[in-house]
């Protein structure tokens, strides 16, 4: 008996440890993280001052190419704004509303409900992040309705930690860009990559795979463990329920009869699922955002029945965009100033890349170009821009080093995938879902980024 109450107060000991540790990293980022739209006022600061210091451009050239690029990802904008909405108004539908209710009764304490939560984002975002980033969020709003005492702050953080492996995954841009191969891939690597490579090398590879399925087994149980004893926070279960459609029967004109016939919706549905089938007929299994904002919307169409119907609730699903239209503009900015080049042809992203492969050897470049690759995404948080500014100085150097170019570019997709976890900016989809600001999750989501780069940088460094 004694040897087993040693044994538990030990196991205690540790649990207090890490929730000590847990409460003091949620506790430092709620009183100092600020707004998301502070944090990347802030951000554009830092990065103008950098860009001063490192680069010797002057403040004008640095506006310069803050301005030149601010309204360079307006396309994307829309399309992340209408993954939001879109998936929102697919959610708000009674048929998906019974299936979310029937998989969010599954767990039936806290423990399980963060488990449950983090293994389908983790999944989902496996398979498309754009999907995996409003599936999490939705499964986690509509398990915190159910699930009683379970943390909703650390169930929507543990949705977003899904997204960490979304750069591995079938969706991952660098490697579908390596694969796809060309003259674009030739310019972007300066010629280090003359060939495609394979998504057997990279996805499918040892560091691609063994680092996702760690993630993927030990993830939910780190969250899990993470979920308090006590002060827990419980949403008022009002707050979090879908807003009503109110819908006037009263049908007196034509005009009403169309804006309440399900016909109109039934022909708009077809046009849109023959696109839809005919586009994975030619393309495969490829998901992209345009092809999952076109499912979520013609589904939801049929699925509200009515064209009153879903405008009604695809109105309600546009409140929560205003992060995402606000921001993405400034944060196309600071990529601009990251990426803008002096005189002499360099750029605050490329100094910040050259630093690392200036202290790398063979064994330490993929760790180095993980690490470099983390700190650029902080300010470039695109895949497409990340590989855009690091792939012309990382894979020329991979190659003169010996190291395999398949092996850098996941390096390089693991780095940007790696920050997500302390950068609001891919974050603001599932906060819009959940009703919750970034300071309320970014605490657990500290863990997570601790946690993983240890993983991902051993096994890039030992693989």
């Amino acid at each position: 008996m004694k040897n087993s109450n040693v044994v538990l107060k030990e196991e205690k000991k540790k649990d207090n440890l890490f929730l000590k540790f847990t409460n003091l990293c949620v506790n430092l980022v709620q009183n100092y993280l600020p707004d998301p739209f502070l944090f990347a006022s802030i951000l554009t600061l830092v990065v103008l001052v950098m860009g001063v210091l490192v680069t010797k451009q002057s403040v004008t050239q640095m506006t310069n190419h803050f301005g030149n690029q601010m309204w360079a990802l307006l396309g994307f904008s829309m399309q992340m704004a209408l993954v939001l909405v879109t998936g929102h108004t697919l959610a708000n539908t009674n048929l998906v509303k019974l299936k979310l209710e029937k998989l969010a009764s599954i767990p039936k304490n806290a423990f399980q409900a963060i488990v449950a939560v983090t293994l389908v984002a983790t999944i989902s975002s496996y398979i498309n992040w754009g999907f995996g980033l409003v599936v999490g969020a939705l499964y986690a709003k509509e398990i915190a309705k159910v699930v009683k005492k379970v943390d909703y702050r650390l169930l929507i953080a543990s949705s977003y930690s899904g997204f960490l492996v979304w750069h591995a995954g079938i969706s991952g841009s660098i490697p579908l860009k390596l694969a796809s191969g060309g003259n674009d891939l030739v310019k972007v690597t300066k010629g280090a990559v003359v060939e495609a490579i394979p998504v057997s090398e990279t996805i499918f590879s040892f560091y691609g795979l063994i680092p996702f399925l760690i993630i993927l087994i030990t993830m939910p149980i780190l969250n899990a463990y993470m979920h308090p004893k006590e002060n827990i926070f419980e949403i008022d279960k009002k707050l979090i329920e879908d807003e009503k459609t109110n819908l006037d029967s009263n049908i007196k004109t034509f005009a009403d009869k169309l804006e309440n016939s399900i016909l109109i919706s039934i022909l708009i549905s077809l046009i849109g699922f023959i696109y839809i089938i005919n586009y994975f007929k030619l393309n495969g299994a490829k998901l992209n955002l345009n092809i999952v904002n076109a499912i979520f919307l013609f589904t939801g169409i049929i699925l509200h029945k009515t064209p009153k119907a879903f405008l009604s609730a695809f109105s309600n699903a546009c409140k929560g965009t205003s992060g995402i239209i606000l921001q993405f503009p400034f944060y196309a900015g600071i990529m601009g100033m990251m990426t803008g080049l002096n005189a002499s042809g360099v750029s605050l992203a490329s100094s910040i890349s050259d630093f690392f492969v200036n202290i790398s050897s063979v064994n330490t470049f993929p760790l180095f170009t993980f690490l470099s690759a983390g700190i650029v995404n902080f300010f470039v948080p695109s895949g497409g821009g990340q590989w855009a500014v690091q792939a012309p100085i990382m894979m020329p150097a991979g190659v003169e080093l010996g190291v395999s170019g398949a092996k850098t570019a996941m390096a390089i997709a693991w780095g940007d995938s790696w920050t997500n976890m302390i950068q609001p900016f891919w974050a603001l989809p599932a906060l819009s879902i959940a009703g919750l600001n970034a300071k309320d999750i970014m605490g657990y989501c500290v863990i997570n980024l601790i946690y993983s780069g240890i993983i991902i940088g051993l096994c890039l460094l030992f693989l």
